[in-house]
């Protein structure tokens, strides 16, 4: 649970992109484009629905013709070149008159509990517009350039959960499609792909008019949506421990599944092989500015060409029936690779066992609240001990020093969004959220010193109320395994990237560029079937681009 290590997550069969595929193809839902009213500038409105076996969901897009100045991924933005709502069911007229009232206007407006979320997008200017050139000729965008980016629009946010009038999370936690997390969101972004590849076409043969063309199917499917996640997301995993503990356990559990099995038959040895090999072609292009992570990316892909010549070594081994070959794999890679590697790693021994891993999917929501109420009864011993056990790591930190407490967490006034301050250089201290809760647990642990161990922990609070969320946390996070980082989230070293990373390679997000120590792009459903595709290719691998999945290998035993 250090950042680090959470930092250096990969996407894996228990990413939110690829629960949401797998469902759409089992549960054989239905594409409909209902509604495609742009016109030659790029402007108007299309309207997506997903028909699945209990409802149906809609997008409901609107496109801009947004000037070139205009364009910022800036939470404060204004305006965008797209803007869109997922509509529970199918918007009739009167839906559609609302949401284009409100939808452009994204925080400005308003939208209803039959949304389900609220988005954003804008254009990538490295490759729009040479998509709409070459289209328009007749002409295919070069493979190349379109490699280096990944994506022709980006989200800038796709919000739910209740946010500026849209539905609550409690009135659609109990559907089925929506039980795993942030599957409404992963629905957005997906139908969103699809207006991105149909707007760019429209665009180019109004252009271009008869000698215009289409994407090769190839091109098209090797795009993604990119996104732009700043620093408002990272408090998530510090907001949410439960939620945070399911990911992390379910995770862990299925890792330990794998390493668990005694032999790895040959289909399950090709497989991984195949998909080390995809995940070689897939670092090769993963491009980024940023200094460390091209270090990162370096260095994972030299570990990767090592651990595939150790993988050649099991599989000579196979047929002597290797006991725990994945375990053998997975702890060689400790001594041998770095962090990035040993996580990868880590998500590709999922990948040949989906009779293991799959049901651990069911087990990644929580309902349980953040803000429980607190069990005064407990002890002062019983929560000295619960410090000494969830915080022993922070204890040697010296909370004295400016180094150790340097950052400080609060909340924009203009946008309500989490910004990092400096403690010693900005008058922003007033104003810190509790989002150090090490420091905050080892304050409460020295207070508890001085008081008998059999008072109650409500009797303390009577006289300090100043560690009420404190108190409060500790009870939450003591009976989960994983829901807090062992981390110093204040520090001056730390970096937030490391959350935003941890968070959306649970997503499923790949090619992760960070832009600064704050924010970062990365691409979303890069090489997945569009949804009128879901029937006939593969729903699941298709993350690993070079693999060739017409053959069914994933039913191997774990015997």
């Amino acid at each position: 649970m250090r950042l680090e290590r959470l930092g250096s997550f990969h996407q894996s069969r228990l990413s939110f992109m690829r629960i949401l595929t797998r469902r759409l193809a089992r549960e054989r839902w239905r594409f409909e484009r209902r509604e495609f009213t742009i016109d030659s500038q790029g402007v108007g409105r299309a309207v997506y629905t997903l028909h699945g076996p209990a409802r149906s969901y809609s997008l409901v897009a609107f496109a801009h013709d947004l000037p070139d100045e205009q364009r910022s991924d800036r939470v404060i933005a204004d305006a965008w070149d797209a803007t869109f709502a997922l509509f529970d069911g199918c918007p009739d007229p009167q839906d559609l008159t609302r949401l284009a009232a409100n939808v452009p206007l994204q925080e400005a407006g308003r939208i209803s509990a039959s949304e389900l979320s609220l988005s954003r997008a804008n254009r990538s200017m490295r490759v729009w517009e040479h998509v709409v050139t070459a289209l328009s000729r007749g002409k295919q965008p070069d493979p190349g350039r379109l490699a280096d980016v990944g994506y022709l629009m980006r989200t800038t946010a796709v919000y739910g959960s209740g946010k500026f009038g849209a539905a609550d999370r409690s009135a659609i936690a109990e559907r089925s499609e929506f039980t795993e997390p942030f599957q409404v969101e992963m629905l957005t972004v997906y139908l969103i792909r699809t207006f991105v590849r149909d707007l760019v076409e429209h665009i180019a043969h109004e252009r271009g008019g008869p000698e215009a063309t289409t994407m090769d199917e190839d091109i098209a499917e090797s795009l993604g949506i990119g996104n732009s996640t700043g620093l408002g997301m990272a408090p998530f995993i510090l907001n949410h421990p439960t939620l945070l503990s399911r990911w992390i356990t379910a995770r862990e559990e299925a890792i330990s599944r794998v390493r668990s099995i005694s032999t790895a038959s040959p289909a399950a040895l090709a497989l991984f092989r195949q998909l080390l090999q995809g995940t070689v072609q897939s670092v090769a292009h993963w491009h980024t500015d940023h200094a460390t992570q091209q270090q990162q990316v370096v260095e994972l892909s030299n570990d990767l060409e090592r651990l595939g010549e150790q993988l050649d070594l099991i599989n000579k081994d196979a047929e002597g029936k290797t006991l725990q070959p994945w375990d053998r794999l997975y702890t060689w890679a400790e001594a041998h690779l770095g962090i990035e590697a040993q996580e990868c790693l880590a998500s590709l021994l999922l990948e040949p066992y989906p009779e293991l891993v799959d049901p651990l999917c069911e087990t990644l929501s929580s309902s349980r609240s953040r803000t429980s109420a607190i069990d005064g009864s407990i002890s002062v011993a019983a929560t000295r001990d619960d410090i000494d056990r969830v915080y022993a790591w922070a204890r040697d930190i010296d909370w004295t020093s400016r180094d150790a407490i340097a950052r400080v967490w609060y909340v924009s006034e203009e946008k309500l969004e989490p910004r990092l301050g400096e403690r010693f250089e900005e008058p922003v201290a007033e104003y810190e959220q509790p989002l150090a809760p090490a420091r905050d647990a080892i304050a409460l642990r020295r207070e508890l010193d001085s008081w008998p161990g059999e008072h109650s922990i409500a009797d303390v609070l009577a006289a300090h109320p100043e560690h009420r969320h404190t108190v409060r946390r500790i009870q939450l996070v003591a009976r989960e395994p994983y829901a807090e980082i062992c981390d110093n989230t204040i520090a001056a070293h730390m970096q937030p990237l490391d959350m935003l990373r941890c968070k959306l390679s649970f997503f499923g997000a790949t090619h992760f560029d960070p832009r600064s120590d704050r924010w970062v792009r990365i691409r979303l459903f890069a090489d997945a079937p569009y949804p009128s595709q879901l029937l006939d290719k593969d729903a699941d691998r298709w993350i690993y681009p070079s693999v060739d999945t017409t053959q069914d290998l994933c039913s191997t035993s774990a015997a």
